[in-house]
């Protein structure tokens, strides 16, 4: 019988999603380094970078095909936000304020937070939020 307590209120939780890197270390390290946090143990052919909520990023390499770029939100606190900016800074890369990548060295404040996209060593468009997006209620 499954623990509920990791399942408050019966509800359905992302527990990890698969990141195809042509180079699982070095996209790894990448988003590690930028968020703060670190790369673990490989897990098969994975590299996971845990975000902390109990959710990981797997990275896979697939150096022999194409890389298909996809997008990834993470939310930050404020302090993180500010910290995460000066990283990219620092390493020269270039974050946006929208993420068509129109708005060089600016960032956004949507829903009364900011935030900020760049992209990663395959091209995935990482943004960073301070606050979440809010979505009308059906």
């Amino acid at each position: 019988m499954p623990n509920t307590q990791q399942y408050p209120n019966g509800a359905v939780q992302l527990d990890h999603t698969v990141v195809h890197a042509s180079d699982r270390q070095l996209s790894a390290e990448f988003l590690a380094v930028l968020l703060g946090l670190e790369v673990g143990a490989p897990f098969g052919p994975f590299l996971p970078v845990d975000l902390g909520n109990g959710v990981t990023l797997d990275y896979y390499a697939m150096a022999d095909e194409p890389i298909q770029p996809q997008h990834y939100a993470f939310l930050v606190p404020d302090k993180r936000f500010d910290a995460v900016i000066a990283r990219l800074e620092a390493v020269g890369v270039t974050y946006y304020a929208d993420p068509h990548h129109t708005e060089p060295g600016h960032i956004n404040r949507l829903f009364g937070g900011r935030g900020a996209y760049f992209a990663d060593p395959d091209g995935h468009n990482m943004e960073i939020m301070t606050r979440p997006y809010v979505r009308p209620r059906r």
